[in-house]
């Protein structure tokens, strides 16, 4: 289902194919492009019969899947009839909230990064705090149980944890920082401050070097660091953690750290494969990329062209996660013991994570619990889980894989583990998505020169105040 192509088709498709990694959460969010097909539906088991408990699936992406046959393979007395609605326009929040208070209602669903804080805050899905105990045991990963948390209320969890990392270019470290070693990079963007200082450094190395591709990959860290989530008591809060980011996105600008690619375009791309050509017609590298776990198999690696094997990976100077698949039971379900049952066995089971991270669910694996599996339905080693527990244990098996190699010898499985308890999901508000795009929308404008700063402040309010009639509004930063 994942593949990159370095064509305009591939850039129509990123958001799709992001959404299917789950990855996929912090690109161009909810909106799948126009070709991806209508609702699917189908049992994963390789019979059905009366006497059997019938589960009912949703999701956005084809992942679940995956789970729901590897579930009936442990459970054959469970018929998992699993449906896949895109997510053009909002598709499949809509027909989720059809469904509710009729008798085609899901059991189960799947909620992507952009989204799922906004049905954890309504009352659509079922209290899951009984299966906190599993979470504890396996050491879930704390922002992750965070995110599917309200006013004390658990309502969803998650396979995967996200944290993000900062890639960087070898031979450019070694060029103009005079090493490639992690450690030693990390030391020289440990923080802002450091991070400017070294893209200054990289700029008076080479003109035609960038240390970003856009200043826009670091809208998650700063937004990751803030003290305060965007709504608190129902009044918008613009934390110090945003003004410090405009400035910092303004700074980046004016001093040629970045490309001004914009995030998603086939600019951006370009430079990870040493493709990229500037208006003065002269070829650009740029030298860093900020991507969560996601993004080293589904981004990075396969739009690098030959730059393999010239990269490695830090925390970088601030620590963020982006994206991910959170899975809840409706609350009205009529089979809310089992919806109850395969959430868990989704995202708090040691087995199953592990599996699911190693590689074990090929298509023979599936194809053996049901013949009828599409031929391309598998799960490759990689994604990175929710489970300290698990990942602890699974760790030095990705010593000499693939993705070990493209490092240039380097965990990435290592370096992920180290970054996920640090990140803080205590911050995300069911209103986030919007509010992010609206201040997006006219920070380019900003940064493009196209209007002023106060100009800026004031333009993404009032786009707020008529999105969001009741939030109470600060006045403008100075």
């Amino acid at each position: 289902m994942r593949k990159s192509l370095l064509s305009i088709l591939s850039l129509l498709m990123i958001a799709s194919m992001l959404l299917a990694a789950c990855g996929g959460g912090g690109a161009p969010a909810t909106d799948a492009p126009a070709d991806q097909p209508a609702a699917t539906e189908s049992g994963s088991g390789s019979s059905t019969s009366s006497d059997k408990q019938v589960l009912k699936v949703w999701s956005f992406t084809n992942e679940i899947l995956t789970m729901a046959i590897a579930f009936e393979g442990q459970n054959p007395d469970v018929d998992v009839q699993f449906t896949m609605i895109p997510m053009n326009q909002g598709e499949y929040q809509t027909k989720i909230k059809a469904a509710v208070g009729t008798a085609d209602v899901p059991d189960v669903v799947a909620l992507e990064a952009a989204f799922v804080k906004e049905w954890v805050e309504a009352d659509f899905l079922a209290n899951l705090n009984d299966l906190l105990p599993l979470a504890e045991e396996l050491q879930t990963y704390p922002s992750v149980v965070q995110v599917g948390t309200y006013e004390g209320v658990t309502k969803g969890f998650s396979y995967q944890a996200t944290p993000g990392a900062f890639f960087y270019r070898r031979s450019i470290a070694q060029e103009c920082l005079g090493t490639d070693d992690p450690d030693e990079v990390q030391a020289l963007v440990n923080d802002i401050e450091s991070f400017l200082e070294t893209a200054e450094t990289i700029k008076q190395c080479n003109p035609n070097y960038f240390t970003v591709g856009t200043s826009g990959e670091l809208f998650n860290p700063f937004l990751a660091n803030r003290a305060q989530p965007w709504i608190v008591d129902g009044q918008l809060v613009i934390d110090p953690k945003v003004e410090e980011y405009i400035d910092f996105a303004k700074l980046m600008r004016d001093n040629g750290y970045e490309s001004q690619a914009n995030q998603w375009s086939e600019g951006w791309f370009a430079g990870m494969s040493d493709s990229l050509v500037g208006a003065d017609g002269q070829p650009k590298k740029v030298f860093s990329y900020f991507l969560p776990t996601w993004g080293l198999p589904y981004v990075l690696i396969p739009n690098s062209g030959d730059t393999g094997g010239d990269w490695a990976m830090i925390n970088g100077p601030l620590a963020y996660q982006w994206g991910g698949t959170w899975v809840g039971a409706m609350a009205d379900s009529k089979n809310l013991d089992l919806a109850k049952q395969f959430v868990a066995f989704v995202a708090l089971n040691e087995e199953n994570l592990t599996n699911w991270a190693t590689g074990v669910y090929t298509n023979e694996y599936l194809k053996a619990i049901d013949p009828t599996v599409p031929d391309d339905q598998a799960q490759a080693a990689g994604d990175f889980v929710s489970s300290q527990v698990v990942v602890e244990k699974i760790t030095s098996s990705f010593d000499g894989s693939p993705l070990y190699e493209w490092l240039g010898g380097q965990n990435n499985y290592e370096a992920f583990g180290l970054a996920a308890p640090n990140v803080n999901g205590s911050l995300l508000t069911g209103s986030d998505d919007a509010i992010q795009r609206a201040l997006e929308s006219s920070r380019d404008q900003y940064l493009n020169g196209e209007i002023d700063k106060a100009t800026m402040w004031q333009q993404w309010l009032d786009v707020l105040r008529s999105e969001f009639p009741d939030l109470v509004l600060p006045e403008p930063p100075q």
